[in-house]
């Protein structure tokens, strides 16, 4: 089903692409600007099973993305800057901000040389067990057990399944069939005992993959020392805001960024959620992540942004530089508003 998926957006990209659809659209679409979105930036890597491929982007793209951007006269700024244009209502030259989830060294091995190259501000969300060294990188995990394995033995709902895992393609499907029914599991105790289950018996480290992955606190220190880089909060744990109490979900907000700020010095205005879609953020986190101070708050719902997003600070929308579409020629596309528009049914906000 996903991979259908991939298949039907990359068609809906290029078709709005070949058709100079996107040209007639941008004035109406475009908005004011954009939060564009990303997690890894690296070298593409060669595995035939990658299935969070669409996490990751190589540093060329996002040169590309940069280069196209500036050719358009687009402001690149940071997320204080982008605070304050919407705020105070200065629309006059369209702006876009670089953000990137859940605080991977690879941003700043990769990432931040290329956006160096055009002077380009970005903002990186960090979930602090993550630079502890501690966090569940689930979705790695799980890719790391299914790369390994020749079949998947796995109890769900008190039923014993066995799953292929001998090609790539039966790891693909494999893997989908885990990743969601470890999103949908009710709680993060569930997630946890599950993953951690299937790390066990097919002798995965965790927390080893969490340190080769992740910034640690005094690389997020050296990072957040360069004067285009704001750190943000991410949560303590990446869970599912939605699915907590609103205890848990407002101590999540408010212990990851004082743990970031004690790490730093400094304050942290800015906040990620995350998965940051209609079933991890809605109007409670919203208001939660309002109450506890942060100056915005960026989801993953696809959209531009217009001025009407000046009253919804802490449930912005992003443009997903996603891996599985890494076509120059789609960057006019995204950038014309024509193909978040089309996802959100031509709705501007969406912020319930």
């Amino acid at each position: 089903m996903k991979q259908l998926r991939n298949k039907v957006i990359r068609a809906g990209l290029g078709a709005l692409y070949f058709s100079g659809a996107h040209h007639l659209l941008r004035p109406l679409l475009s908005g004011v600007g954009a939060i564009f979105m990303l997690h890894h930036v690296r070298p593409a890597r060669e595995a035939a099973f990658q299935p969070n491929r669409h996490l990751e982007v190589t540093p060329d793209f996002l040169r590309a993305t940069l280069s196209h951007l500036r050719s358009r006269g687009i402001d690149i700024v940071s997320m204080d800057e982008l605070h304050e244009r919407l705020v105070q209502g200065r629309f006059t030259r369209p702006f876009a901000a670089f953000t990137l989830d859940d605080g991977y060294r690879d941003n700043l091995e990769f990432a931040l040389p290329v956006l160096l190259e055009f002077d380009a501000p970005l903002a990186v969300y960090v979930a602090s067990e993550f630079a502890e060294g501690t966090g569940r990188l689930w979705w790695t995990a799980l890719e790391t057990v299914i790369a390994k394995a020749e079949q998947i033995d796995i109890q769900i709902s008190n039923s014993a399944l066995r799953l292929d895992a001998t090609t790539p393609a039966a790891k693909q499907v494999a893997f989908d069939r885990l990743h969601d029914w470890l999103r949908a599991l009710p709680g993060e105790h569930d997630l946890k005992r599950e993953i951690e289950a299937l790390c066990a018996r097919y002798n995965v480290d965790m927390a080893a993959l969490c340190r080769s992955l992740c910034l640690s606190w005094d690389e997020v220190k050296a990072f957040s020392a360069d004067p285009l880089v704001t750190i943000g909060a991410h949560t303590i744990s990446h869970c599912n805001l939605a699915r907590q109490s609103e205890g848990i979900a407002a101590q999540e907000m408010a212990v990851s960024r004082a743990r970031i700020e004690q790490a730093l010095g400094r304050t942290v205005l800015h906040f990620a959620y995350p998965y940051g879609d209609r079933e991890a953020a809605g109007e409670r986190e919203f208001a939660l992540a309002a109450s506890a101070g942060f100056k915005t708050a960026v989801t993953t719902r696809p959209g531009m942004l217009f001025a009407e997003n000046a009253g919804h600070m802490t449930a912005l929308p992003r443009v997903s530089l996603n891996g599985n579409y890494q076509d120059a020629r789609i960057l006019p596309v995204l950038t014309s508003g024509a193909a978040t528009a089309m996802w959100n049914g031509f709705r501007r906000i969406a912020a319930a």
